[in-house]
């Protein structure tokens, strides 16, 4: 039979098996309506343990909750349920219930025995709800076998230290996914859905279970193919682009192909568009309903997503629609009303004809506009004896350098081979390609296992997620060996070189070549169905000039061979291990690479598209000398027979020797902290030892080696996370980062233990977790299996020196605190951290309980969050409140490390906690200042929810000085000590970068910190002039007064008890913070004593100012046109004020009221809030109420006392002025009032005997309603 280019076009079409005729007849008239998601469904139900569990396992060993698979099994009438709810809403497709249906996946359940059942279950459940809809409506439904992506990863290694480890291997996915497919059919599935692949090569292992299983079981059933791109930089969690990954599972030729997942239809418009473009299949999308929200939920109504749907449907992209998370009845409902009118995508056919898709994490094209293909040939033990030494050795990382160097020298496919007699093949194969998955610069382009041991092969087809291509099969051994091997080559996906060798040897004539190629070819088409364009073919490149004359005209011979296998056989490619040519002159490289080089430019022209070379050492074939070029000629074109003689006489007089190629290292001329940074960034380790090593020399830069991670080494790794932040980077390539890390640790190492060893007292030895810079627990929280992230963020932590103690999945929170609090000799150092991951919904539920039970079991370690669905918002808003200690979300594995190392320094620590407190509590005013269906209580409810205080072991301590002091021309040299100077720096706009945020760093930081340090001593000078010549004075006054509690105000009394002489009215909080929390809604009277208890308490006021004179000097000034010293004046004035109120509160703690006398606090920690009791401000957010400073002022006779006046607007005069109260409680606390309702409002000016409207007024910012 001739060749016919319909060969290549029947490869390519998608199988349509059985029922999917009748599927695809609709799908030309209509778009189709796959249903939504299954989990937020079964999450609306709110299932506890004992639902999961039902009567049935109520003695399972193991928790259940989170396990929705077998929900199928103990509550199916919800699953049916769920399943006619989306029917009903007009869903043609409804998925079974087992995206976790593995036996891989339920082993994290003990389940893994009841795989078979659940999806069989499964699918008759759903089979039952579309057999019923359908005798309803007359509309035929199909039920889509779910088969997920299992809670493990082919091509991401859970090791620190072994990249090329795997928790899983290829044929354990295989026997899994095998089992849920024949539950699944058998149960009763019409299609079979590989879904929300985040690594191809799992992806792989279902759809080589799928075909496996039809080959050899089951009548084919239509599979359906649905890839996650899981960010803006277009890539699967495992690196691959949206084309690589298509390209990966096109052999399987699916029926749909799409996307799912992960994004919202906004985001993922860019990469469905991909797809619709780039696949002959039916195009299936079934987006999230909009990204998750900071509480982990989804917000996009069903109009919303139904008219994004909807966009993408007239822009022609879709043939089958649905939702993934966060749809439900109704977004289905709304999609298909949407859709219902318009034209479905027409697929193209022929789209590649004529083109060898290949793929690495990127994708490759070869056809008729491509160049010349370089297939990088060091891999190989039997070619390069430097890669074979360091394989033989066990070096394997090293080994990378050598294909990372074929890369970069132009190598656009890696050969690699690993056939010697000592080694085996098949293990090397392994370790070294799981080596090369944690190198992007390498994994990035497709792989070319090449052995002449055929199970070699096939451990390496095992190993890789993108399409490879394999090296080589041939008719050698027969036909049926051939198709045996070939029927396995594509059910991997892979393309196929074949080699012109039959069952009589080496083909090595044109006419012997081209036959044994054009029998390959049909046996590969019409028996196996390989893909035309999948194919090929090695006419053998064989070595010439060797003194035996046969051979002289191997070359031709190739080259007319190619010319007649390019016309014939359509679709074939032609490629040649171009190293054979030149044999004969072995150790002659000059000879060597001119031959290779001439032979290549004219059997390029003839057709050749590939060739196995040395992409770095081609000389340009107009470049080769004269002579030498005219040399080569004749030997390959065999043009006299004193060719070959020639040759060798010129090789003879050519000096033998190796020629080096260098890459500019232009980077290595910069400083050791700029290498040591660009080594990080770049994934580089070539110098990271000894560039390690200089920076731990230079003491005067790093004082102890400690310094050289804190400092460069960790700036590297935030670049890092900056990149991989903003879609820049993507994981491997952050693993990779972290591992040069690792490297760069291990050399300082022996220099830290020195240190601390020095630090010990005399005899004293370092135990041998001193080798660490601290222990991290991590654990995936209880209710979630899903630890990829998780397993990740440990290899990134322990290849910056940390242990990291891994608790594994569905971890009880008894399990992950206790285990600290009671094995404290395991895993207890200072500093230690726990860090909880989770990927789905309710894990976040649990986080919010382990950090409860961390409080009630009094810990102080610090708690990391993350995954999937955690966010900054929900970690400040949920989490943190429930914990005193430090809770902090770490976006991703990447950013890790630097978290923890901030952590674990002492010398940072508090900084970076106060920056992380301050900027969770902006976080979690924003959060409900801007919600915006807010809910809140009635006042009646908020009081009831007040804070309740054990007011009869609490004695109130008496102050030493009640009623009222003066102090007048306060020496303001008392002061100094006291200054807060970054609100200093605030005002000048000037803001340090973390670390060096705060004062004194800010002048450690690289943009502003010169013009902070300028500035400081500008004020400096400003301020010595001050104190000196009396320019500012300052007074100020505190009140000390016998109180009690009534209701939400505070009653103060006279200096008897005896009656009383004022009201400080209080305002509580109204807003639901968290419905499943029990947080009290405060009030300032929460932490006085009330009348009821019989206990007199006590409460301070104070009024202080700095500011008199301020007026008078800066009206001078400005008559000198000084406005910056006006400036710097003024801002001095506002920060001798503040710490005129700090310097009075330690004094009134400590002498006029006496209540921590020992107490001995420096400045940063009285900025930092350490002291007992608190200082609210009148017109701030505990007591928002401007108004009240009348109070303070009448009760203290403020501006009688001092001079100090309050405008019309109630601010202080001088402006540098500072009043509030007084409360001693130990468990008062700073909060925020938020938004109040019309009720409490209403009740505060009956209460205060003014006019509501005067009270909304004074309280317009804080109404949660419109009060015009």
């Amino acid at each position: 039979m001739p060749a016919s280019r319909n060969d290549s076009a029947r490869a390519t079409q998608p199988s349509i098996p059985g029922i999917g005729k009748t599927i695809a007849a609709e799908l030309s008239k209509r778009i189709m309506v796959l249903d939504g998601a299954m989990g937020t469904m079964i999450q609306r139900h709110r299932l506890e343990e004992k639902d999961f569990r039902g009567e049935e396992f109520k003695d399972h060993p193991k928790n259940l909750k989170g396990n929705n698979d077998l929900l199928c099994l103990t509550q199916p009438s919800i699953i049916s349920q769920i399943h006619k709810d989306y029917l009903n809403a007009g869903a043609d497709f409804i998925e079974t219930n087992t995206f976790n249906g593995t036996r891989i996946a339920q082993s994290d359940y003990g389940t893994a025995h009841l795989t078979y059942r659940i999806n069989k279950t499964a699918a008759g459940l759903a089979k039952k709800a579309c057999q019923e809809v359908e005798e309803a409506t007359g509309v035929p439904r199909y039920v889509v076998g779910a088969i997920g992506p299992t809670n493990r990863t082919l091509s991401i290694s859970p090791s620190v230290t072994n990249p090329e480890c795997r928790n899983v291997t290829f044929d354990e996915l295989v026997e899994a996914y095998e089992e849920q497919a024949r539950g699944l059919i058998d149960g009763g599935a019409d299609i079979l859905m590989v879904e929300t692949i985040f690594d191809t090569a799992n992806a792989k292992a279902a759809l080589f279970a799928i075909d496996q299983l039809f080959a050899s079981k089951y009548e084919p059933v239509p599979v359906f193919v649905s890839g996650t791109i899981v960010d803006k930089s277009g890539r699967t969690l495992s690196g691959q682009t949206t084309e690589a990954f298509m390209i990966s599972v096109t052999h399987a030729r699916p029926m749909c192909l799409g996307l799912n997942c992960a994004l919202g239809a906004v985001e993922m418009r860019p990469f469905i568009a991909a797809v619709a473009k780039a696949t002959e299949a039916f195009v299936i999308c079934y987006p999230n309903a909009g990204l998750p929200n900071a509480m982990g939920g989804y917000d996009e109504t069903p109009e919303t997503m139904a008219s994004h749907i909807k966009s993408f449907a007239e822009d022609g992209f879709l043939n089958i629609v649905g939702g993934c998370c966060g749809s439900t009845p109704a977004h289905i409902k709304a999609i298909v009303q949407a859709v219902a009118n318009i034209k479905p995508r027409v697929p193209p056919t022929n789209l590649y004809e004529d083109t060898l898709l290949l793929s690495g994490l990127e994708p490759m094209r070869i056809n008729s506009l491509t160049n010349f293909v370089n297939i990088g040939e060091r891999c190989n033990v039997t070619g390069s004896k430097k890669f074979k030494d360091l394989i033989m050795a066990g070096k394997y990382e090293d080994a990378l350098t050598v294909a990372k160097q074929q890369v970069e020298m132009g190598a656009q496919i890696i050969d690699i081979n690993m056939d010697e007699g000592m080694l085996n093949g098949a293990a090397a194969v392994t370790k070294f390609l799981n080596f090369i998955a944690s190198e992007p610069d390498i994994s990035r382009v497709p792989l070319c296992i090449d052995s002449s041991n055929f199970n070699v092969i096939v451990a390496g087809l095992k190993c890789a997620q993108g399409k490879c291509v394999v090296n080589s099969i041939s008719l050698k051994e027969g036909e049926q060996d051939f198709i045996a091997k070939a029927t396995l080559i594509r059910r991997f996906g892979a393309a196929v070189v074949v080699m012109a060798f039959d069952e009589t040897g080496q083909a090595t004539s044109v006419e012997n070549k081209v036959a044994v190629c054009t029998r390959s070819y049909r046996i590969l088409v019409d028996k196996v169905g390989f893909n035309p364009n999948d194919i090929i073919f090695d006419p053998n490149i064989l070595t010439i000039a060797t003194g035996i004359e046969e051979h002289n005209n191997y070359a031709v011979n190739f080259i007319e061979a190619v010319k007649i296998v390019k016309r014939t056989l359509p679709g074939a490619r032609v490629s040649g291990g171009l190293s054979n040519l030149s044999f004969s002159f072995r150790q002659m490289n000059e000879i060597r690479e001119a031959m290779h080089s001439v032979f290549l430019y004219h059997a390029i022209k003839a057709g050749l598209d590939m060739s196995i070379v040395n992409a770095g050492n081609l000389p340009v074939y107009n470049q080769i000398s004269e002579s030498l070029l005219a040399l080569c000629e004749d030997v390959i074109f065999n043009r006299h027979g004193e060719a070959t003689e020639k040759l060798l006489e010129f090789a003879q007089s050519v000096q033998k020797g190796v020629r080096k190629t260098t890459v500019a290292d232009e980077w290595r001329s910069g400083s050791v902290e700029e290498r040591l940074e660009h080594s990080l960034v770049k994934g580089i380790d070539k110098h990271i030892n000894e560039d390690t090593e200089e920076a731990v020399q230079d003491k005067k830069k790093f004082p102890r080696a400690l310094n050289v991670i804190e400092g460069p080494l960790m700036k590297g790794m935030g670049v890092v996370g900056d990149l991989f932040g903003s879609g820049k980077m993507f994981l491997p390539q952050v693993i990779k980062s972290a591992r040069v890390m690792k490297k760069a640790v291990a050399v300082l190492i022996p220099y830290m233990e020195k240190e601390k060893q020095a630090l010990l007292p005399e005899g004293v030895k370092n135990s041998p977790s001193d080798a660490y810079l601290g222990t991290v627990l991590l654990a995936t929280v209880k209710g979630d299996v899903h630890d990829i992230g998780k397993n990740i963020v440990g290899v990134v932590l322990g290849c910056n020196n940390y242990r990291v103690i891994d608790l594994g999945v569905m971890t009880p929170c008894e399990k992950s605190s206790v285990q600290l609090w009671r094995k404290k000799q395991v895993c207890w150092c200072v500093g230690d951290v726990i860090g909880l991951s989770g990927l789905i919904t309710p894990s976040l539920d649990e986080m919010v309980y382990v950090a409860k039970q961390m409080e009630k079991l009094k810990l102080s370690t610090p708690l990391l969050i993350g995954g999937a669905t955690t966010s900054k918002k929900h970690t400040a808003v949920k989490i943190a409140p429930h914990y005193s200690h430090p809770v902090i979300h770490v976006l991703d594995a990447s950013r890790s490390a630097v978290v923890v190392s901030s952590l674990l320094d002492r010398s940072s620590f508090r900084d970076f906690v106060e920056d992380i407190k301050e900027e969770y509590n902006e976080e979690r005013e924003n959060y409900y200042d801007t919600l915006k269906e807010k809910t809140y209580f009635s006042l009646e409810e908020s009081r009831k929810k007040s804070l309740m205080l054990n007011w009869s072991s609490y004695t109130p301590v008496r102050p030493n000085a009640l009623g009222v002091t003066e102090f007048l021309d306060y020496d303001l040299e008392r002061l100094i000590p006291y200054i807060d100077w970054k609100p200093f720096f605030d005002v000048w706009q000037l803001r340090g970068k973390y670390p060096n945020r705060g004062y004194p760093k800010i002048f450690n930081d690289q943009e502003v910190g010169a013009e902070a340090k300028k500035l400081f001593e500008e004020a400096q000078t400003m301020l010595k002039k001050i104190v000196k010549e009396r320019l500012l004075v300052a007074r100020g006054v505190v009140g000390l007064f016998p109180a009690r509690t009534r209701g939400d105000d505070i009653v103060v009394l006279s200096e008897d008890s005896a009656s009383s002489v004022g009201v400080l009215y209080g305002l509580r909080q109204q807003a639901v913070k968290d419905s499943g929390a029990a947080e009290p809604c405060l009030c300032l009277s929460d932490f006085i004593a009330p009348e009821s208890c019989g206990t007199t308490d006590y409460i301070g006021m104070f009024a202080v100012s700095a500011g008199f004179g301020s007026k008078e000097l800066c009206e001078q000034l400005e008559k000198e046109n000084d406005m910056y010293s006006v400036i710097m004046v003024k801002a001095l004035a506002d920060r001798l004020a503040e710490a005129f109120a700090e310097e009075l509160h330690e004094r009134v703690r400590r002498e006029l009221w006496g209540y921590s006398k020992d107490e001995a606090l420096d400045a940063k920690d009285l900025h930092r809030l350490q002291y007992q009791g608190i200082r609210p401000a009148c017109g701030y957010p505990s007591q928002p109420d401007h108004t009240e400073k009348l109070t303070l002022w009448k009760l203290m006779d403020v501006e009688k006392r001092t001079g100090m006046t309050l405008t019309e607007g109630l601010a202080m005069y001088p402006a540098a002025s500072v009043s509030g109260l007084y409360i001693a409680h130990p468990s008062s606390t700073y909060f925020a009032v938020g938004k109040i309702q019309q009720d409490q409002i209403a009740d505060y000016a009956q209460r205060k005997s003014m006019s509501v409207e005067e009270i909304e007024k004074w309280l317009r910012s804080c109404l949660a309603y419109d009060s015009e």
